[in-house]
């Protein structure tokens, strides 16, 4: 069955929600397109509209850029924490972050992450906390922030709103302004990390153009057929491995999340070197494996190790596939990704990490949706259609 769905994708999604008690359910749809279907087709325009907001008077990411610059400038680090999607975007700020504080002349900057519920137990003792919360109620997220409040640091949040639970806490909120629709957050990963990049362009004084940002998230999101392709290869799978290298490391964690809650395959993460030093002896013709590899920097040496990768895989009979740049594809041989691959344009007028983390993202999501559709799963729900599941959930939060 096919649900119907009017929805235009150049609109603007709903704003913030009166409440913050939780996320509305999503509106349960029979089959796609689902929720996450048209999140991705909302992403382009919307992450206009993010850069735009952000970086107008009063959006928060020139204050933002300004306190960043002084924290680092001061020898002081900065520490960006967050939970689940938002760590994964977390990771990606850092590696927007420390690209252009380079730019800036801040070489040396200590930039880095932390998971929220460790950072809520043990805060820093100087520097900055900024929080990466899409709806601004995570609960450790939270816990992080008013800890570091507490040991009196300054504190920043990149949130939908600063009316939200977060944006409260905080003395800077950068605010992306619209919420996504479905519970395996798609515009809830890529907001963050649009906004970072705002913030990241004004650190490094460049201009970031939002048609390039758009038209790559486009291109991205354009090749359907071959993410079918991938998810048939994938679909019977007993277990997927995600593997990358440099700032696309961010990007295969959030594969793993996004393929684990909206298909329910057990999946999981390996840097790319990790990956070959005592993880094959698991694998076998039930594995599938998804390489990553957008990174510009450092790409002779990424592009060599992941042939010698992806060429042990083939040894050992992996359903392998590729998320990479046109570049690194004509690199890699067609015969070490039988599974396929997905080719997004190189980008060569946005900064290297953003290039590849706003290149990623919409291709990882069209797969981890196309995936969903092979395995017969709804991809926004997490499952909590599931009474087992959703008694899981409410136990969790008990």
């Amino acid at each position: 069955m096919t649900a119907e769905s009017s929805f235009d994708p150049t609109a603007p999604l709903a704003g913030p929600p009166d409440s913050w008690e939780g996320a509305p359910t999503p509106s349960l749809r029979p089959g796609p397109p689902y929720h996450m279907t048209d999140m991705l087709a909302a992403e382009p325009a919307l992450a206009r509209r993010i850069l735009e907001r952000v970086s107008a008077p009063g959006g928060g990411a020139a204050d933002l850029a300004e306190t960043i610059r002084a924290t680092l400038s001061a020898g002081d680090p900065v520490v960006v924490t967050g939970c689940g999607t938002s760590e994964h975007a977390a990771q990606a700020t850092v590696e927007i972050l420390r690209e252009a504080a380079a730019v800036a002349g801040l070489r040396g900057a200590l930039i880095s992450s932390e998971q929220a519920f460790e950072s809520s137990l043990a805060p820093p003792n100087r520097g900055l906390v900024i929080g990466v919360s899409h709806e601004g109620a995570t609960a450790a997220t939270n816990a992080a922030l008013a800890a570091t409040a507490s040991v009196g640091l300054p504190t920043a949040v990149l949130t939908v709103s600063r009316h939200s639970p977060a944006g409260r806490l905080v003395g800077i909120a950068v605010e992306t302004g619209e919420v996504d629709h479905g519970w395996s957050h798609t515009v809830g990963y890529l907001s963050p990390v649009v906004a970072a990049a705002g913030v990241a362009a004004i650190l490094s004084g460049r201009t970031l153009d939002g048609t390039v940002v758009a038209d790559l998230l486009t291109s991205g999101s354009r090749d359907t057929a071959g993410a079918e392709g991938i998810a048939a290869a994938l679909a019977d799978a007993a277990y997927l491995l995600v593997t990358a290298s440099g700032s696309d490391r961010p990007a295969g964690r959030e594969l793993v999340l996004k393929v684990e809650e909206a298909s329910w395959l057990p999946s999981a993460y390996r840097d790319l070197e990790t990956f070959l030093h005592g993880h094959l002896p698991a694998t076998g013709s039930t594995t599938g494996l998804v390489l990553i590899l957008m990174d510009r920097d450092g790409r002779a040496a990424r592009v060599k190790r992941a042939r010698q990768a992806l060429s042990a895989a083939a040894v050992v009979g992996l359903r392998a596939a590729t998320i990479v740049t046109e570049a690194v594809a004509a690199d890699l041989d067609p015969g070490l990704t039988p599974a396929g691959r997905l080719v997004v344009p190189e980008t060569p007028r946005l900064p290297a990490p953003v290039a590849a983390l706003l290149g990623s993202a919409t291709p990882l999501q069209l797969l981890t949706e196309r995936l969903a559709r092979a395995r017969g799963t709804n991809p926004d729900l997490i499952r909590r259609d599931d009474p087992t599941y959703l008694e899981a959930s409410e136990a969790a939060d008990a």
